[in-house]
């Protein structure tokens, strides 16, 4: 699945320990959002898009997700 995770956390100049903390994560879940390895968890979306104050719908793309 597509994410804005890596803009929104350059954008913020954060590291991806420093947002993995921030959500409660590992900095390799991080990376494998980033690098779309790994679909997160509506709460984990949910913890995402809250931090950054965006909607899970902008944080996430669910176009080619068959929803």
């Amino acid at each position: 699945m597509k994410t804005r995770i890596q803009e929104l956390r350059k954008q913020r100049k954060l590291s991806q320990e420093e947002l993995a903390l921030a959500v409660g994560v590992t900095r390799q879940t991080i990376t494998s959002l980033e690098r779309e390895k790994y679909t997160a968890s509506l709460v984990l979306a949910y913890k995402i898009a809250t931090y950054f104050g965006l909607a899970i719908e902008e944080v996430f793309d669910f176009s080619e997700a068959g929803y």
